[in-house]
């Protein structure tokens, strides 16, 4: 178990600045120190850590101030009083929140030393495999020189490289990852529980030793989070699930070919109804009847679950999922598009039939189910770290469901330097239509000064539509969406300079940092688009914060329409009126009042996914409460 510092339990305003000052005393100090004897200094401490329980103030000083001066050596930076603020809230198993652009990422090093010090494993979890990679790649140098070794962990690693790269001090990996390795550690422990009898007695007949794998995780002991609110809120309605991997041509293909002829027969609100706003439909008794009639002449007999869920599912399909929203179709195969952060994933499907009934919707190769062999909620994976702690730029506003699910609680950390964006009012229209001549009109104006401009959308879909409009103004862009060759790096790379005008799904959204050249920021800075109005506000924010970072100039505008999901779900019948107040060119203006009530919605969607969320988490302890009294 990890012991959290008396002293850092309850810090106080006076304690806080003599130990800053400490550090930095202690930091410039090391100034003249050589590499070797800067490693020396880490390592005497890390040798030293069980013994000086009634000493860690000191040990914490010493820890930081000596990363404090690897990453000026290493990466040519100082942290300031507020990063080294945010270290020791970490340090606390706090869920810290920094505004975009204030070095979140080195930042995260300083908790990453102090654990590794207690000489247990640091896992260092991002949203998204590029910025595993890319925070590793910048940073390993600045632990090595700390004598601290580190490792990548990705999906498609080896077992025996996995496991190599656990016995690190401090591991980087997006948080799914670490979640998989997790449920396969379980499923081969319990393969190897369940044959260890035969397989010993098997090998003494034979003389050939028993195999006796070995878990390739080490103990779950510090977790650090980056966008911790997209990891451990957003993300948490979907559960992680380990597949037996399909893939192969399905031999039961016509019976999901059978299941869309017979939905795509029957009549809305006659044999079923939908329920446009919550993407629910209900089979009617007609429709009940229908079905019960047509599963007789089925052209085949092999069913691995009711009729009525393979046409319900065909239905889903057709209604509800559209390409390059939710998935794209590429070489006559379905590929998943992560909600949250618009990554193409390759190696993910749906369950339950949903992704075979797309891929009959789409007429491509439709494949064999990939069968559930193990699942854990991503709340119940957390569960199992000792300490917990990470960061964020939007953290309030979900404090209440990180205490009440994570038991963690939040450090707003104030900027080092004032934020200078200028929040343009938003503009409303009744259409996306509309919306987009808006937008493509706006993004001009803007590029006549020679500023960078960032366009965010909410899918591939969008994007191309708004990239497709520009491209008949003639005007250049570049798209980042996960379909371009280029690399992302190279792309989020130029989309800081003058006049590059850059359109980006949420690939754009968190943890990416647009560096801006002297010309662009003597322009005006970065200009950010948000082309819809999501249902949280800290998407909005986490958009909005791609610009005038780091005390940089810089600007924003969300443009929404009335067909936004907000507005369907959250004001289905006063979209009427609004739609009358329009103008000429479908614009409805936005008054205070007006605005007010857009916020209030967006609180009332923020209460609705936070309920839901929770009754997941109730009706999964109930699951395993009920497993646990099953008798056998």
């Amino acid at each position: 178990m990890i012991l959290t510092p008396r002293w850092l339990r309850s810090p106080q305003p006076a304690a806080g600045k003599q130990i800053l000052e400490q550090i930095s005393q202690i930091a410039h100090s090391l100034v003249i120190v050589n590499d070797s004897e800067l490693r020396t200094r880490c390592q005497n401490l890390r040798r030293l850590n069980p013994h000086l329980a009634a000493d860690r103030e000191e040990m914490t000083v010493r820890c930081f101030a000596l990363t404090y001066e690897s990453v000026r050596r290493v990466l040519d930076l100082t942290y300031f009083p507020e990063q080294l603020l945010a270290g020791l809230a970490m340090i606390r198993g706090e869920i810290v929140e920094m505004n975009t652009g204030e070095g979140k990422t080195i930042t995260a090093v300083l908790p990453a030393c102090w654990f590794a010090l207690t000489g247990q494993s640091v896992h260092v979890m991002t949203v998204n495999d590029y910025l595993a990679e890319r925070d590793f790649h910048s940073l390993s140098p600045v632990y090595g020189r700390l004598g601290f070794t580190t490792a990548l962990n990705q999906p498609g690693l080896s077992v025996e490289t996995k496991r190599s790269a656990y016995q690190a001090d401090i591991i980087y990996g997006p948080g799914y990852e670490f979640g998989f390795d997790y449920l396969r550690d379980q499923v081969n422990l319990f393969s190897q529980k369940r044959h260890r009898l035969g397989s010993r007695f098997s090998s003494r007949l034979s003389g050939i030793p028993a195999s006796d794998p070995q878990p390739v995780q080490r103990e779950h002991a510090v977790a650090i989070v980056d966008e911790a609110d997209s990891v451990l809120i957003d993300e948490a309605t979907v559960p992680l699930v380990l597949s037996s991997q399909g893939g192969r041509p399905a031999d039961n293909a016509d019976v999901y070919q059978a299941a869309r002829s017979t939905a795509l027969s029957l009549k809305t609100d006659h044999d079923y109804v939908v329920n446009t706003a919550t993407s629910e439909l209900q089979m009617t008794d007609t429709g009940i009847a229908r079905l019960a009639a047509d599963v007789r002449q089925l052209p085949s007999t092999r069913l691995d679950r009711p009729w009525r869920q393979y046409v319900e599912q065909a239905l889903r399909a057709e209604l509800f999922y559209q390409r390059e929203v939710h998935y794209i179709f590429r070489d006559k195969k379905v590929q998943i598009v992560d909600p949250h952060t618009s990554r193409i994933f390759t190696d993910r499907t749906w369950r339950d039939g949903l992704h075979q009934a797309i891929e009959t919707k789409e007429a491509g190769t439709i494949t064999n189910e990939n069968r559930p062999i193990a699942r854990i909620r991503r709340q119940k994976f957390f569960h199992l770290y000792n300490m917990l702690t990470g960061m964020s730029g939007t953290v309030q506003g979900c404090q209440q469901e990180l205490s009440d699910i994570y038991r963690l609680s939040v450090c707003v950390i104030p900027p080092h330097k004032r934020c200078r964006r200028i929040d343009l009012p938003p503009r409303l229209f009744v259409d996306g239509d509309s919306r987009e001549q808006a937008v493509v009109q706006s993004i001009q104006e803007i590029h006549s000064t020679q500023r960078p401009v960032l366009a965010g959308t909410s899918d591939i879909h969008t994007s191309k539509r708004l990239s497709r409009l520009l491209d008949q103004c003639h005007i250049a862009h570049q798209v980042l969406n996960g379909l371009q060759d280029e690399s992302e790096a190279k792309l989020i790379a130029s989309a800081g300079e003058p006049g590059t005008i850059t359109i980006a799904t949420n690939l754009a959204g968190r943890g990416t940092d647009i560096k801006l050249g002297a010309e662009a920021i003597q322009a005006g800075g970065l200009h950010v688009i948000a082309t819809e109005l999501q249902l949280s506000s800290r998407i909005d924010m986490q958009l909005m914060g791609r610009a005038a970072r780091n005390g940089e100039p810089g600007s924003s505008q969300i443009f929404a329409s009335i067909e936004d999901r907000l507005f369907l779900e959250q004001m289905p019948d006063g979209r009427h009126s609004l739609r009358r107040q329009a103008d000429l060119n479908g614009e409805i203006a936005v008054t205070n009042q007006l605005n007010h009530h857009i916020a209030k919605m967006q609180r009332s969607a923020e209460r609705n996914a936070m309920r839901g969320r929770k009754q997941l988490v109730k009706h999964d302890d109930w699951l395993t409460n009920a497993a646990c009294r099953a008798p056998g």
